[in-house]
């Protein structure tokens, strides 16, 4: 069986509305693409993980509907033009989609990732390299962190190399508790999660239990800043998120504890080095591919 798509080239004003317009009309998905795209003219969206970008849309893109079966393609774009207050006889082509093996195909996407010495990334449905590594059991799902991103690996990486043996460890802003779940099996006496996004705690827990790690993962209304002191704290977000935290992570530090901060572009580090300034310095730990870790450690006790 193959699948119909309706593809309608407009100008970005219009491509939100159009989509939605699409949807409502009996459309099945809608994804919208640079109608440029593979062209001198090709215009990349630029933004950080998980901020939204500048542009939520091309200056000519091409809006994708997939239509239903049996669907009447000019009478669901004349209904969605006008719902949209675009012309009646609003210009579209028609494009086939062959029938596949739509979670085959999705999961060929995902391989084993490597990473550092002695780290490897597996998804379920493939057997580990090297069994004898540190294998974490991970599938690509809702929550951030597979250990492809750059800001992800920079933390590993660092943890591997400083492995919290018998530590206790805070992993915030944990995403799918990948970082937590590396501290638990690099030997971290205990290890804690909070995130601010539900679905992102509750894939957590699930991969930390088919991980054999026991990690406990909180909401931030859950958790209780400020009554507990942790030997490392480590928080891959963003920059600017990072800068208002750095009071609350600061004061999860037991003394003498180390700080791992991630989600740094190279250009941001300096800022938020000084945003910490008044609490512990920050050094730039590492680089990958224009991000950097920054590392601290609060003075021991009894240090001047």
């Amino acid at each position: 069986m193959s699948w119909t798509e309706i593809v309608i080239e407009t100008a970005r004003d219009a491509a939100d509305a159009l989509s939605d317009a699409l949807l409502e009309a009996g459309a099945l998905s809608v994804s919208v693409e640079d109608a440029d795209v593979g062209t001198a003219a090709e215009q990349p969206l630029f933004g950080e993980p998980g901020m939204e970008p500048r542009q939520t849309a091309w200056e000519r893109s091409r809006v994708v509907a997939l239509l239903p079966a049996g669907a009447d393609a000019g009478a669901l774009a004349a209904d969605a033009a006008a719902a949209c207050g675009l012309a009646p006889d609003l210009p579209y082509s028609l494009r086939e989609v062959a029938e596949q093996d739509w979670v085959r195909l999705t999961q060929s996407q995902f391989d084993p990732i490597h990473i550092g010495k002695n780290i490897w990334v597996v998804p379920s449905w493939h057997q580990a390299p090297n069994p004898q590594a540190l294998v974490l059991e991970l599938d690509p799902g809702l929550a951030f962190g597979t250990g492809s991103h750059p800001t992800t690996r920079l933390c590993m990486e660092w943890l591997e190399a400083h492995a919290p043996q018998g530590q206790s460890v805070l992993d915030y802003g944990c995403g799918s508790g990948i970082l937590a779940i590396v501290a638990a099996k690099l030997g971290a006496a205990s290890v804690a999660g909070v995130d601010i996004d539900p679905q992102a705690v509750e894939a957590a827990r699930h991969n930390s239990e088919r991980n054999g790690c026991a990690i406990d993962y909180f909401l931030p209304d859950q958790w209780a800043a400020g009554e507990r002191r942790f030997d490392l704290v480590v928080a891959n977000i963003l920059s600017g998120p990072l800068q208002l935290l750095a009071p609350l992570l600061c004061r999860q530090l037991a003394p003498g504890g180390r700080l791992l901060l991630s989600g740094v572009l190279v250009e941001q580090a300096e800022q938020v080095i000084a945003a910490y300034a008044p609490f512990l310095p920050l050094t730039v730990a590492a680089r990958l591919d224009g991000w950097v870790a920054l590392a601290g450690q609060l003075a021991p006790p009894g240090a001047d």
